[in-house]
């Protein structure tokens, strides 16, 4: 049995256990490419009422993503942060935006492939590791900071029923915004992005990204934590 083959085996035996509970929302979470804190990032996601997760990893990612059965999931979280993506992994993109999935990326997720062009305008923005050009130079990151998180559109059902609040989490600085995005949170801290959270419509698919979500810290913050679960209620409601 040739590789990809077994992948898909193995990934259906998976959904066996992940589509059980019918009434739950069902997300993917995809990792990889950055370490970070398993045991308290899932944590957060156990702690979801009537929500099921299955992780998917890179590598073997690129090819689950491309190949699983779109019926069986409702929306996308991204905390991942590979650099190189093969046209085939691009589709599975485009597959994702044409069936109208919803994408959640979070935190260093907007990093990601850095010589995709295209991979700004799904996620709204830009996180850049290099200079862009003598006019926009590279981004920043500042870890250990505490910073007031203020909400823009207070009624978004992304926001809804949520008060500006303080995280102590890790900073981007200088990222690059799409300007059609809607925005949803921001800081005034100087190390920071001002726009650090907001929506946007590619194809058939509702986005969102969030830019703190660094460690346990956030996770385990209640108000992050609703943040987190409005954003996957919102992406997946038709």
């Amino acid at each position: 049995m040739k590789k990809p083959a077994i992948l898909a085996f193995i990934l259906a035996l998976l959904f066996l256990s992940f589509n059980a509970s019918a009434n739950n929302l069902r997300i993917l979470i995809i990792t990889g490419g950055h370490d970070f804190d398993r045991v308290s990032f899932f944590q957060m996601f156990d702690s979801f009422k009537n929500l099921t997760y299955l992780e998917l990893k890179h590598p073997e990612a690129r090819v689950q993503l491309g190949t699983i059965d779109l019926k069986s999931f409702d929306a996308v979280v991204f905390y991942d942060m590979p650099n190189t993506i093969t046209d085939e992994e691009k589709n599975a993109y485009y597959r994702l935006l044409k069936a109208g999935k919803g994408l959640l990326f979070l935190h260093h997720s907007i990093c990601a492939y850095q010589d995709w062009p295209e991979f700004e305008s799904i996620v709204g923005g830009k996180y850049y590791e290099k200079k862009k050009d003598d006019q926009f130079g590279a981004s920043s990151y500042q870890h250990e900071v505490t910073f007031n998180i203020k909400l823009v559109h207070p009624s978004h059902p992304v926001t809804k029923g949520l008060k500006d609040f303080t995280l102590f989490d890790e900073v981007y600085g200088n990222l690059e915004v799409l300007p059609g995005v809607y925005p949803l949170l921001s800081t005034d801290h100087p190390k920071s992005n001002p726009l650090i959270g907001w929506t946007l419509k590619k194809e058939n698919s509702k986005i969102v990204f969030i830019q703190p979500g660094h460690d346990k810290n956030s996770y385990s913050n209640t108000n992050y934590r609703q943040l987190i679960k409005q954003a996957i209620s919102y992406i997946t409601a038709k």
